[in-house]
């Protein structure tokens, strides 16, 4: 929910909404491993759910530091499965 993250943390926030809109998920084995989807609308879908989160002084993220955030956290998800769980998935 909302009120459990941090609005004021960009890092939080963006999470928030690539987990919510199913862009990213979290290993069920391995909690320190975030696997993003590949859904190219899910992705759409958190960044404008991200455009709308409201820090606590009732201002919103700007959205190049969203975009930048975004990709960040894509960039650093496994693609698809987790390489723990599956080593081969880490290989091209």
């Amino acid at each position: 929910m909302l009120a459990d993250i941090h609005t004021d943390d960009l890092a939080a926030a963006v999470r928030y909404a690539l987990e919510t809109t199913r862009a990213t998920t979290v290993c069920p084995f391995h909690d320190d491993v975030i696997v993003r989807i590949g859904d190219d609308a899910a992705e759409s879908h958190a960044f404008e759910r991200a455009k709308r989160i409201v820090k606590s002084d009732g201002t919103k993220w700007d959205k190049e530091a969203l975009r930048g955030e975004l990709s960040r956290q894509l960039g650093a998800a496994a693609d698809g499965r987790c390489p723990k769980c599956d080593p081969k998935a880490s290989r091209p």
